[in-house]
């Protein structure tokens, strides 16, 4: 269980750390080529698209044949997709390697894929537990990855940074070894109670299942127009970027915290309690951070705060499918409730830069996140967390 947990901690904290860190090159970027902020958004928009869509399949292969050959996968497209970012001349070519092949190098480097091995290879006593082991790893990542990106582009350029981001995320390969399910190598002996098809029937018709997605869908909106925009709109109210370098790598400090605090409780309190809270609680953050003063003090407390709600809603969600449907499907099963996260995310990154280039100002876009927040507060009480009974296939006299 320790190589796990490590290995997956450590490609977790590569993969969700680099991706953090994204929003520092907005305007790098965009005064560097002439684009708009809405260019660069919609990449990233695509981005986190792709990384839903592909991460249905990339939870299909992992359940079937093991999350090794996935991992791999993911990070040989996450270096070839940075390199693309930082050669790209044209929207199109840019939107197409930081849009799409990093979107699909993130679908087999993280949630989805690791938390089907730990569900699988962890008892249900220890596995909210663990996924917040996981959850942490993504948010030391932050913490850790943030300040060296602002460095990298600082002092390097922002295209030489991505190139040396680019040789880092191979680093996911030899780490990928631990990970390796030798009883799933050949296409799987772990016996299933249903096929595919059966799986997402039940699933999509549960009314517990749909709640779950539409809770996530706000998650995605709220920490995506945060991680991507928060840094352009510090800078646009006159404050430093190293208030907001800062300010991201306090959400990833925090968040180590509080995704594992998350993971810890989600053994002892009911799930969508804790997710209720951990969704009004944001609306609330948000609320007061645009009624106080600005200040780097202001910020960095809300970053804080923040940090201490950003991806804890992760392992809670997770372990609930864990919980309501089992671990013979869970990668996949993950995979289309993150999918809804990511429609999220593409809605939250993309209007962040539609709306600020047709009316000059994020504060739309704010008090949709904080709307959004009370409503996914709502959706989450009524979920039944009781694990599905299935009734046994009839046996031939």
């Amino acid at each position: 269980m320790t190589q796990l947990l490590l290995c997956g901690a450590a490609i977790v904290t590569l993969s969700m750390g680099i991706r953090h860190g994204f929003g520092l090159w907005l305007q790098p970027v965009t005064q560097s080529q002439g684009w708009s902020r809405e260019t660069f958004a919609f990449a990233i928009a695509i981005q986190n698209l792709a990384w839903g869509v592909s991460g249905i399949f990339a939870g299909m292969l992992a359940d079937r044949f093991g999350a090794f050959k996935v991992i791999v996968g993911g990070a040989l497209l996450y270096a070839l997709g940075l390199a693309g970012m930082a050669t790209a001349t044209t929207p199109l070519v840019f939107t197409a390697t930081a849009g799409v092949l990093i979107g699909m190098a993130q679908a087999g480097t993280t949630y989805a894929v690791i938390y089907g091995v730990i569900g699988r290879n962890i008892s249900a006593e220890k596995r909210s537990w663990a996924m917040g082991i996981a959850a942490a790893a993504g948010s030391f990542g932050q913490f850790l990855m943030v300040p060296t990106e602002s460095f990298l582009i600082s002092s390097l350029g922002w295209k030489e940074a991505l190139m040396v981001l680019g040789l880092a995320s191979l680093m996911m390969v030899p780490l990928a070894w631990g990970l390796r399910e030798p009883g799933l190598a050949g296409g799987g002996t772990i016996r299933r109670e249903q096929t595919i098809l059966q799986a997402l029937k039940e699933a999509f018709k549960y009314p517990s299942f749909q709640l779950l997605m539409a809770g996530y869908f706000v998650c995605g909106f709220q920490v995506v127009f945060i991680a991507v925009h928060m840094p352009s709109y510090l800078k646009d109210k006159g404050l430093s970027p190293e208030v907001a370098g800062y300010a991201l790598a306090l959400i990833g400090l925090f968040n180590i915290f509080g995704t594992y605090a998350a993971g810890v409780m989600g053994q002892r309190l009911q799930k969508k309690n804790i997710l209720a809270f951990i969704y009004l609680a944001r609306a609330l953050a948000i609320s007061l951070f645009l009624l106080a003063p600005l200040t780097p003090v202001s910020v960095y407390v809300f970053s804080s705060v923040m940090g201490l709600l950003w991806l804890s809603t992760v392992p809670v969600t997770n372990a609930a499918v864990a919980q309501i449907f089992g671990v013979a499907h869970l990668s996949m099963l993950s995979g289309f409730v993150f999918f809804s996260h990511q429609i999220g995310s593409f809605m939250g990154v993309w209007l962040g830069g539609y709306l600020y280039d047709r009316t000059g100002s994020y504060d739309v876009v704010w008090y949709i996140a904080i709307a959004l927040g009370v409503l996914a507060a709502l959706v989450n009480l009524p979920i039944q967390e009781k694990a599905i009974i299935r009734r046994p296939v009839a046996q031939a006299a």
